[in-house]
């Protein structure tokens, strides 16, 4: 339990460092422009989320320590919209269309809603 608490710390740092990386590389933009930046990071994470879901599916190279390492740690660090992605395909391909839509509609009007009054409460 330790040895999987340690790989996700290293792999959400080395996301946590990529994301950072990739929004200093991007021109930078003003604040009221579309989000580039986050919009290739959940884009690219969910990807990557995706293939290696993909991979853990098909074959044994993918072990629970890779699974920990690659997408709850580095995908994790590197966008949680990538397990977020991962959560309404898994529902999907469950044959739970209701419950997918469910899922992501709350997710982002509540999620939405919910930045919107932290906000507001501290401002």
């Amino acid at each position: 339990m330790i040895r999987n608490f340690l790989l996700i710390g290293i792999g959400g740092a080395a996301g946590s460092m990529a994301r950072y990386a990739i929004t200093l590389l991007l021109p930078k933009t003003a604040v009221t422009s579309f989000p580039v930046s986050t919009l290739l990071v959940n884009l690219l994470g969910s990807l990557l989320i995706g293939l290696l879901a993909g991979v853990a599916l098909r074959s044994q190279w993918m072990t629970q320590t890779g699974t920990a390492l690659l997408a709850a740690g580095l995908c994790g660090g590197f966008t949680t919209f990538s397990a977020f992605a991962l959560d309404g395909i898994r529902l999907l391909e469950a044959g739970a269309v209701l419950t997918a839509l469910l899922y992501v509609s709350l997710s982002v009007v509540v999620g939405m809603v919910l930045c919107y009054a932290g906000y507001h409460l501290v401002s």
